[in-house]
């Protein structure tokens, strides 16, 4: 069992930059995969961004490459570091966690946050 916990989210302006947090607790192991996704009203969810539980390597969909950075630190807390923000980006985005491997690509994952909202202004 595995439960996350998100914050950091809000209003910003077009070219701001946000960070977005998430505390793991429960089971976790660094067989885990953690992944950021995000939903606009009326829209499916899409998975954004994922990042290895031991700090390997990360996934960056087009439509956040290069703005966008996944990380974590040593206290069971994964980051999203959002630059460059546009309206579009404008979404209830939620942390993700998936048992299926330790780098996991793809939108089946286990466990959820209860989601963060971020609004980008013009």
């Amino acid at each position: 069992q595995v439960q996350l916990v998100e914050s950091g989210g809000g209003l910003v302006q077009a070219g701001g930059s946000l960070r977005l947090s998430c505390a793991a607790s429960g089971r976790t192991f660094s067989s885990y995969s953690m992944g950021w996704f995000r939903q606009a009203p009326g829209k499916e969810r899409d998975f954004i961004t994922a990042i290895s539980w031991s700090g390997g390597p990360t996934y960056y969909a087009d439509s956040v490459k290069g703005r966008f950075t996944i990380s974590r630190d040593n206290a069971n807390t994964v980051y999203l570091q959002m630059n460059s923000l546009k309206p579009e980006d404008t979404a209830v985005y939620y942390c993700a966690a998936s048992t299926r491997g330790s780098f996991y690509i793809g939108n089946n994952y286990n466990y959820w946050g209860q989601g963060t909202q971020v609004t980008v202004s013009s």
